[in-house]
């Protein structure tokens, strides 16, 4: 269990809750602590190099945001992926994502265009190189300058409170080499709407960009379920 958590660095300014708390979640989002995976305090706080009290009070606080779960008399355990789960996140993220992306092409700036344009094609590098950690930044930072340049503080906000659930999905899409060249595909198509201002076309591809998302994801949990079927 938990075989690639690491001692942290105790020389971080970062309260020690927030250090294990950010650890752990890391080690949850790209997949080292699997979905099911139970999380024992002993076991985490000998690998980290730390008491168990701190680890409790993040494992409390990954319940909170929904990465982990606990289970009567058998303790904490990182939270399952369900089709239901991603149903419900990823719906709500492609009416917000279509709503941002049709406000950028009415909003973005020349400055920001270039930038969106830049991100886009260091993107396409990392996913050509199969850089899983590099591509997952770059496309993060890609939807982050079309929410910047919807110039809409509230739906900033609101998409904000989803980014740690959409983290877990992102990981599992790029992973797919296939789900990934059809990213830049996507993006491609995005960009180019919201550079000519074609708000009506910029939110359908948004849209779509996400429901594409949605069912490679649950495909490859449906196989990944199976696989693991005797």
């Amino acid at each position: 269990m938990a075989g690639k958590i690491k001692r942290i660095n105790l020389n971080d300014y970062q309260p020690l809750r927030d250090i294990i708390f950010n650890t752990l979640r890391e080690a949850i989002i790209i997949g080292e602590l699997k979905p099911g995976e139970r999380l024992m305090e002993v076991h985490l706080a000998e690998k980290m190099g730390v008491s168990r009290t701190p680890v409790r009070e993040a494992i409390r606080k990954l319940e909170l945001e929904g990465f982990v779960t606990m289970i009567p008399r058998k303790g904490a355990h990182v939270a399952e992926l369900t089709v239901k789960n991603i149903m419900d996140v990823l719906e709500l993220r492609a009416s917000l994502d279509g709503l941002a992306a049709s406000l950028a092409a009415k909003r973005i700036t020349d400055n920001e265009l270039e930038h969106l344009k830049s991100v886009s094609s260091c993107l396409n590098e990392y996913i050509e190189k199969g850089n899983l950690q590099g591509s997952i930044k770059k496309d993060i930072e890609f939807h982050d300058i079309i929410y910047k340049s919807s110039r809409n503080d509230k739906l900033i906000q609101i998409i904000d409170n989803l980014r740690e659930q959409v983290l877990r999905f992102r990981v599992l899409y790029l992973k797919d080499y296939r789900s990934a060249k059809n990213l830049i595909k996507e993006h491609l198509e995005i960009f180019e709407y919201i550079k000519s201002r074609d708000s009506a076309n910029a939110q359908k591809a948004a849209e779509q960009h996400i429901k594409n998302q949605e069912q490679a994801i649950i495909t490859a949990i449906d196989k990944e379920q199976k696989f693991k079927t005797p």
